[in-house]
């Protein structure tokens, strides 16, 4: 299964090599686990990799209810939906952004934004529809209160420990792909801070039990963030798309205030007046006054720099603005010299026959015949 065209071949195991072929490689490794699973001997080993481990399960009744739990097997699980989110990732980028790139004949430094861009909004808007279903089916939008009664909430449904699962693999793939997709020195620093807080606040999430507020702020999140794309795709097909920007800048507000009023809710006042207050690791308890206090901390400091980078970046789309329209007023108040008709000979201007050399034009003698 070839990804790309090969216009060059490489020594194995050579830089380019791997950078050329690195989808093929994972694939063959996802061929070879899902091969596992058609021999009794390892499909014990083959299951690990591929179903969620630590289920529970327990009678209610409405029936059988099957929960999860989370332990050190889920790193197998995640690394390969790991695997499978590189080979997504190739698939997105040669059958879709490579066409388009073609097309478009950006800069070097805006083809790389614009395949940051088209990789996040394609992830981004699968991930918002993943967790608004999830948020629906669970019940949590419709009940608020349920984001931090009972806590903890150590027993995860299916398609939410599957959902946090994704969730880590994806941003964990996103580290080799900055050397796969060889991106620009300049660009790197920037695409690690977003993807260490990703995962940084995932795992605070999945790992504390606070699954679902975890899954609210990243439905807000990742709106959020798809508008953003969305109209920097917009941006680079035509510079004079820049509308997209005010909604997106509006949506950003108003996804920090609702985080954070969110966050007090929940973990400030919610948690604060439970009545299992202590740490407890075998019951996945971790409603101590000094997690609370690290964890709203965190999401404040988090939403702090992000508002402190929105402003630069609207500061900065203002100067742009003022120039551009000092350079338009400027423009306009230069008048331009009429310009001088002249015909192909220059001998004529604006329609008057014109002197040569100061001399009047004399009138030619016709020759009788």
């Amino acid at each position: 299964m070839a990804f790309r065209r090969r216009n060059k071949s490489y020594p194995f195991f050579s830089q380019e090599f791997l950078i050329q072929n690195h989808a093929d490689i994972v694939f063959s490794l996802v061929i070879i686990i899902l091969i596992g699973l058609m021999f009794e001997t390892t499909a014990k080993t083959a299951i690990l990799f591929i179903q969620p481990q630590y289920n529970v399960t327990a009678l209610s009744p409405e029936g059988e209810v099957t929960t999860y739990l989370y332990g050190w097997k889920d790193g197998a699980t995640v690394l390969f939906y790991f695997f499978i989110t590189i080979i997504l990732h190739a698939v997105v980028q040669e059958y879709l952004l490579d066409k388009v790139n073609r097309r478009l004949h950006l800069s070097k430094s805006k083809n790389t934004k614009f395949n940051e861009s088209g990789q996040l909004c394609v992830f981004h808007f699968v991930s918002s529809v993943w967790s608004f279903y999830v948020l629906i089916t669970e019940g949590y939008i419709l009940h608020p209160s349920s984001l931090w009664e009972n806590y903890p909430h150590s027993h995860l449904r299916f398609q939410v420990k599957f959902f946090y699962l994704t969730q880590l693999a994806y941003w964990l793939h996103a580290l080799p792909e900055l050397y796969f997709q060889k991106v620009r020195k300049e660009e790197i620093p920037r695409q690690l801070q977003y993807i260490c807080l990703y995962l940084l606040h995932i795992s605070a999430a999945y790992l504390l039990n606070l699954t679902r507020v975890g899954l609210v702020l990243l439905f807000l999140q990742y709106l959020s963030e798809l508008g953003f794309h969305i109209a920097r795709l917009l941006y680079f097909t035509d510079e004079n798309h820049q509308k997209m920007f005010d909604l997106w800048a509006v949506s950003f507000v108003f996804t920090r205030m609702a985080t954070l009023t969110l966050m007090f809710l929940s973990v400030g006042f919610g948690l604060a007046r439970a009545e299992n207050q202590g740490l407890d690791l075998e019951m996945g308890n971790f409603n101590t006054v000094l997690i609370r206090m690290t964890v709203l901390l965190l999401v404040c400091l988090t939403q702090s720099w992000l508002l402190w980078k929105f402003i630069r970046f609207q500061l900065r789309r203002w100067r742009e603005f003022r120039h551009e329209q000092a350079v338009r007023k400027k423009a306009a108040t230069k008048q331009p010299l009429r310009p001088l008709k002249r015909d192909s000979l220059g001998n004529h201007e604006n329609g008057v026959l014109k002197a040569e050399n100061g001399v009047s034009p004399r009138t030619k003698k016709l020759k009788s015949l």
